[in-house]
């Protein structure tokens, strides 16, 4: 029973969306903002270095701010989204802004210094080699 009063459940959110569609607000102008959770995020480790590779689309490169404190690595993307018609008279005009941001933990720290980035056609690609040496240190009990 619980699961049929979820809000979750995306069997009534389809229902509703297609019996009124007009009910619920939409954009009138673009996609919305995407939430952190939307910037999609995959990362491969071999021996020597970390790969990240980040969906952002849309996003121009000076927008994009990467940056490593340790093992943790942030994302940052202004988004600006906008309408320009040329040989056009503007009735209404709405434009998006804002900033998404993503963080997350590497198992290891990063050599800040060797990391390179690339970005093509909404692909962020971020190579992080790992640090030299072991930063754990383990202790001793007494």
């Amino acid at each position: 029973m619980n699961a049929l009063t979820s809000r979750n459940n995306s069997l009534f959110d389809e229902f509703f969306r297609d019996m009124a569609p007009g009910f619920f607000i939409h954009p009138l102008h673009g996609d919305p903002l995407p939430s952190p959770t939307q910037i999609k995020v995959d990362v491969q480790e071999d021996a020597e270095a970390y790969k990240v590779v980040a969906e952002l689309p849309g996003v121009r490169k000076e927008d994009i701010q990467v940056s490593v404190d340790g093992s943790t690595v942030t994302l940052r993307a202004e988004i600006k989204q906008q309408d320009t018609h040329k040989d056009a008279k503007t009735l209404r005009s709405e434009r998006y802004y804002g900033a998404v941001a993503r963080s997350f933990q590497l198992p290891q720290e990063v050599d800040a210094g060797k990391a390179q980035c690339q970005y093509n056609d909404g692909v962020l690609s971020v190579a992080l080699p790992k640090k030299a040496g072991n930063s754990v240190h383990r202790l001793s009990i007494n």
